[in-house]
């Protein structure tokens, strides 16, 4: 289609106007651009450049752009200037304008390129042999014990370990951290330490304690045939399950030492039945054993120790973690979270006739957000799986009506995710806690996961302390969580750019609950534009090839959203017991995906399909 003189010139003519407001932008911006880092001065004056392109709908431009076959600006976040000039010139041609403008200080595509390449390697390294998208995997703590395991996910392609200060002790970081260091010495390969600050928990508080039993169960076919039996450790007290070890039966080291391979403890459990364990062999802190029927074991229950029919030892099964309560919610239910955190949590209590005499309750982890909250907000509770409207709200209280749960009902447990999407927290990016274990991740990391970033506030509080630590040059990734940071997103990344090197993570699972299930796709592709047009590297995390990593096969639709993921520089996987696997699968699926994507641009490479002319 072929567009008039006149309309050539009014597509000049807006992009003139864009244009002049990028300038203007940048002018009203002065202050904060004479802060931001030399690293980073271009960049953040693309990034305003970048704002003024979006601040109106341009659908309509790139509609007639794509009809003469010219740049509809889709890619231009990396160089906006330099695009507009580039349109701007084609359409000048076209309609037969001799003067074509020049312009001066703009960044071109290729300046942009070498750009983020220097970013991303000053924050996460240069990259391995293979994909140029970086991989970063979350070291689970049996990673200290099982002695080749950091070299295996470094192999095949790991090349940044992520701590998260949640999790575990000080002790567990520091021989984590080692094992990263001597395998990089070892090997000569980059793998960057990258420690997550906790930021502010707002989660469900502590359940009544349950009843201290394990209930052992072997698997069954379908007619209930025994085809794998249970199998569990038998240790000492105060050994904590595994993934390898989920069940534990604590003894006293005395009892501990008279087992050998070969043995049975026989038990009577709660329903009166007796049970048979067989010792099959020796663990670096126990014994395994494995049972053949289905057991109800409690704390202090009798135990004998039996060799060739005789009995060798006796004594009693250790103190046992106490089975986990829950609250059972359904749609209508009524739940009241408590400010009160030494209460324990209880399911509602229900008379003879079915009348409820007390609604569920239990605490809540954070209950200075009770005065940031109003009434008919939304909350959600546990990664989405319960949703609610909040009906009361009290200085020691909060009461929440249930509208969304399963049918049958949904367990609520302790320590699970509370969400206010609607709500306007006033809660800090950084805790008592975050301050004291950046004091470790100063010493000992490369890269700090700055958690719950809401605004430039926190982004300064961060600096503050690192100022503070002498660590200044610590890299800093800014975890974008909430819809709160998403919106503040501009005002984060220029407060940001002050320091270097930065990156930002695209948290997709918390993310998705307080934007919103429908709203996640687009949130991502403008975190992913707009940490582009700053020339930063982005993290793609959140449940990338989880089902791989937990159970050593992929689902379908997580191998399309793992080569998705190489629009990014980095993407974050999570520990599983199928991890180094995972890794490689990953490492494969985005060097493949590099033949197709360049960034969100498509490329064209020979067709791998037959082709159906050549007989």
């Amino acid at each position: 289609m072929k567009l008039k003189k006149k309309k050539i010139d009014e597509m000049i003519e807006l992009l003139d106007k864009i244009t002049e407001k990028a300038i203007q932008y940048e002018n009203n911006f002065a202050e904060k651009l004479s802060l931001i880092h030399p690293e980073y001065k271009k960049s953040a004056i693309n990034f305003l450049h970048y704002l003024a392109l979006r601040e109106n709908d341009i659908r309509d431009l790139q509609e007639k752009l794509g009809e003469l076959g010219i740049s509809r600006l889709a890619r231009a976040e990396s160089n906006v200037l330099a695009s507009i000039l580039a349109v701007k010139n084609l359409l000048r041609k076209l309609n037969k304008l001799k003067k074509q403008e020049r312009g001066k200080g703009v960044i071109s595509r290729k300046k942009a390129r070498k750009i983020i390449r220097k970013n991303t390697n000053a924050l996460l390294g240069k990259k391995l042999k293979g994909a140029k998208t970086r991989i970063m995997v979350t070291l689970p703590k049996e990673a200290v014990d099982e002695k080749n395991l950091i070299n295996e996910l470094i192999e095949a392609g790991m090349s940044a370990a992520r701590i998260n200060c949640a999790h575990d002790s000080i002790d567990i970081w520091y021989k984590l951290i080692d094992k990263i260091h001597s395998v990089k010495k070892r090997t000569g390969k980059n793998c960057r330490v990258c420690m997550d600050l906790g930021g502010p928990k707002l989660r469900t508080g502590k359940m009544i304690p349950g009843p201290k039993v394990v209930h052992l169960t072997p698997l069954r076919d379908t007619k209930g045939r025994v085809i794998e039996p249970c199998t569990l450790l038998l240790a000492k007290e105060g050994t904590l399950p595994s993934e390898e070890y989920p069940v534990i039966l604590p003894f006293e080291e005395e009892f501990l030492m008279e087992i050998q391979i070969g043995d049975k403890l026989t038990f009577i459990d709660t329903r009166n039945k007796k049970r048979n364990l067989k010792v099959v062999e020796q663990a670096a802190n126990g014994f395994v054993a494995k049972l053949f029927d289905s057991a109800y074991i409690e704390t202090a229950a009798e135990v004998s120790l039996l060799r060739e029919e005789n009995i060798v030892a006796s004594t009693q099964v250790g103190n046992l973690i106490p089975i986990e309560e829950y609250i059972v919610l359904k749609s209508g239910d009524i739940l009241t979270l408590l400010a009160d955190q030494q209460i324990d949590g209880q399911s509602a209590k229900i008379d003879e006739n079915g009348n409820i005499i007390n609604s569920a309750f239990v605490s809540c982890t954070l209950p200075e957000v009770f005065k940031d909250v109003k009434e008919g907000e939304l909350i959600v509770f546990d990664d989405g799986k319960i949703e609610g409207k909040i009906i009361d709200v009290k200085e020691d209280k909060v009461v929440v009506e249930i509208f969304y749960a399963k049918e049958v009902g949904e367990k609520l447990k302790a320590d699970k995710g509370i969400n206010l999407p609607e709500s306007n927290l006033n809660i800090s990016g950084l805790t008592e806690k975050d301050k004291e274990d950046l004091r470790f991740i100063a010493k000992n990391a490369d890269v700090v996961n700055f958690s719950f970033v809401n605004s430039g506030k926190d982004v300064q509080d961060l600096f503050e302390e690192l100022k503070k630590l002498e660590r200044e040059d610590l890299g800093i990734i800014l975890k974008i969580e909430t819809k709160k940071g998403f919106k503040n997103l501009p005002e984060i990344l220029l407060t940001a750019m002050q320091h270097y090197p930065i990156g930002v993570m695209i948290a997709r699972g918390d993310l998705a609950i307080e934007m919103g299930w429908k709203n996640l796709a687009k949130a991502q592709e403008e975190l992913l534009s707009l940490c582009e047009a700053v020339h930063i590297p982005i993290v793609w995390a959140t449940q990338v090839l989880e089902t791989h990593a937990k159970k050593g096969r992929p689902s379908r639709s997580e191998i399309t959203d793992a080569a998705l993921a190489e629009r990014a520089e980095c993407v974050m996987l999570n520990k599983g017991p199928h991890i180094v696997k995972t890794v490689k699968l990953l490492s494969e699926i985005l060097k493949d995906a590099e033949e197709y994507q360049d960034k969100k641009s498509t490329l064209l490479p020979v067709l791998q399909m037959f082709n159906p002319f050549n007989n």
